[in-house]
């Protein structure tokens, strides 16, 4: 082993936690799982949106949730929440329908 060369087991230690330190691929953290039903919706915007403990409402829109997105976002803070419901609800012919 060269002087300057680090030596095996630091840099297997380095790898180890340099791979701690990332949060793995696909991992999110949701603050709640909300079903549908318990979420209030709004007509005119085609929104659904449930309290947030910051104050201001988690919101995620019809459309989102026909194209298959699960996740309500907090506008005012980033938390998160994932929204339990049925996609082919969403779903008639192509067309979206009224739950």
């Amino acid at each position: 082993m060269v002087a300057n060369e680090p030596s095996p087991t630091f840099l297997h230690i380095s790898r180890r936690r340099a791979g701690r330190s990332k949060e793995p691929r696909g991992m999110t953290s949701f603050y709640d799982e909300v079903e549908i039903e318990d979420m209030d919706y709004d007509e005119d915007t085609e929104t659904y949106s449930y309290p947030c403990p910051c104050g201001d409402r988690f919101q995620i829109t019809k459309a989102d949730l026909a194209s298959g997105d699960e996740v309500a976002t907090c506008p005012s803070c980033s938390l998160i929440i994932r929204v339990i419901y049925d996609p082919e609800a969403f779903e008639c012919e192509g067309e979206t329908i009224d739950l």
